[in-house]
């Protein structure tokens, strides 16, 4: 019998034409998939480019009426864990990554959320406490363990990531608590997954 592993969702999410998070990101990717625990699912919010939202209903009732709104919870909702790898715009967040985020509810429930976040002197810090605390709110745990990387353009040459060791780490760090807090988190998760639409 083949067990399937749980499915850690990296979510990246800068849209710029030019983005630091990408070598990131794909670094992270290739952390995980090395680590092994979990199936990995990369979405690229530039590539994803979800609209400003425009559901008529609000997103808790899931009663969706355009496709990629289907598309994207259904992708969302497959996910045991999260991890977002985000820069800092002006001390905060993006709004491509709220604007991902706002288009659902149930789906985002009882998952645990990492973060590599990425920027000047602050390594984008100050996002990603902002960005807690909107995930928080629904339910999602995020990992005391984290990867920051101040000063980031000296850590890519060559448009590719070069990680220190602390770095790297850090990300393993990061995995085995996503993968301790998926685990005990399973069963509220299931039981979201079950209610189906609300009334």
């Amino acid at each position: 019998m083949t067990v399937s592993k749980p499915v850690l969702m990296i979510v990246l999410a800068s849209v710029r034409p030019v983005r630091a998070g990408e070598p990131i990101a794909r670094w992270f990717e290739r952390c995980a998939h090395d680590d092994g625990t979990f199936e990995v699912d990369f979405v690229d919010l530039k590539a994803l480019d979800l609209p400003p939202m425009q559901e008529p209903n609000h997103p808790r009732l899931q009663q969706y009426t355009l496709p990629h709104t289907k598309s994207w919870s259904a992708r969302v909702d497959r996910a045991d864990a999260v991890a977002f790898v985000m820069p800092e715009y002006n001390y905060g967040y993006t709004a491509p990554l709220k604007n991902a985020f706002d288009y659902l509810t149930m789906e985002w429930l009882y998952k645990p959320v990492g973060f590599i976040s990425y920027g000047g002197v602050a390594a984008g810090t100050r996002a990603v406490q902002q960005f807690k605390q909107v995930v928080t709110a629904l339910k999602m745990t995020p990992t005391a363990e984290a990867v920051a990387l101040p000063f980031v353009q000296q850590l890519i040459a060559d448009g590719r990531f070069v990680p220190s060791e602390l770095v790297e780490a850090a990300a393993l760090d990061m995995l085995g608590e996503l993968r301790r807090l998926e685990v005990a988190l399973r069963p509220l998760r299931d039981g979201v997954r079950g209610a189906g639409p609300q009334p």
